[in-house]
């Protein structure tokens, strides 16, 4: 008998084994990402059914977050104010007179401000539920949409405070107003994904927590926040075309500051949110009964 024949009945009649399972491996991937999504659909169906629990909860949580303050949740919109008159009047003196700019800035804080405290707080969001996740049976996705609730109820005080800084910089309220509305509404749309993606993302990573916040300090000055993109060339270029923030901002601060439609820009938030949310999905679905052995 040759080496060949014998190798070959030993291996169950071929060289490459694996090779031969391949597609028996592949065909049953297939089976396990639809359980996993009907996992995760399922998570999220029960969790939006107990709608008011995480509602209470994330008021709750603002409430608890100011307790025995004198202005309460008003020092969110102090702080907003506070950090659009420190770029406006500190860092660019010679622009603080231009309202365009005003605009600019009050718009690219609002999002970025958003955008940057929800990453960050996400990372150790399974981490600080872990007494309610091993307690309780609440879906996971209850957890998520407590988060993601609370970001909503922060930005509305940024969001009050911006629209004033418009109406003082003389942007009267017209229907370019209207087409930023699309880009808050995918905004808002993919903060459940980016919950998810980051607090799963923490669970298996611990020190992420660290990377990602240290990550979104630098990236504020990498993305067209305060920082004007006029076909510069060098580090400022590929900071605004390959930078997936700037697609957010712009989405919904150019139909006020430029009075134009953004259409790329929302493409590219569109696709940024589907990636997200199918990325959400599968790791909701695959992992969410593993998560209370994680933390």
């Amino acid at each position: 008998m040759s080496i060949e024949t014998a190798i070959r009945q030993g291996l169950g009649g071929s060289l490459w084994p694996a090779k031969d399972n391949a597609p028996k491996q592949q065909i049953a991937t297939l089976p396990a990402m639809i359980a996993a999504l009907n996992g995760a659909f399922d998570d999220i169906s029960k969790a939006m059914k107990l709608h008011r629990v995480w509602v209470a909860l994330a008021h709750e949580d603002i409430g608890d977050q100011h307790r025995r303050t004198t202005l309460g949740p008003l020092w969110m919109l102090v702080n907003y104010f506070a950090f659009v008159g420190t770029f406006v009047f500190v860092f660019v003196t010679k622009d603080a007179s231009n309202p365009s700019y005003v605009a600019y800035v009050a718009i690219g804080m609002l999002v970025w401000f958003y955008l940057s405290e929800t990453i960050i707080v996400s990372v150790s969001l399974f981490q600080r539920e872990a007494s309610f996740i091993q307690g309780t049976t609440l879906p996971l996705f209850v957890y998520v949409m407590r988060l993601a609730m609370q970001s909503v109820i922060r930005a509305g005080y940024s969001l009050a405070g911006c629209v004033l800084i418009l109406l003082l910089s003389g942007y009267g309220i017209d229907a370019n107003w209207l087409l930023s509305l699309p880009g808050l509404l995918l905004i808002v749309l993919a903060t459940p994904a980016f919950v998810m993606v980051f607090a799963f993302l923490g669970a298996f990573f611990p020190d992420s927590e660290f990377i990602v916040g240290n990550m979104m300090r630098v990236g504020m000055f990498l993305t067209p926040v305060f920082w004007v993109y006029s076909g510069q060339e060098g580090i400022q270029k590929y900071a605004y075309h390959w930078n997936p923030f700037t697609y957010f901002l712009e989405g919904v601060r150019e139909p006020i500051t430029a009075g134009i439609f953004p259409t790329h820009a929302l493409a590219v938030t569109g696709y940024i949110c589907i990636g997200a949310w199918a990325v959400a999905l599968l790791l909701l679905g695959r992992y969410r009964k593993h998560v209370v052995f994680l933390i």
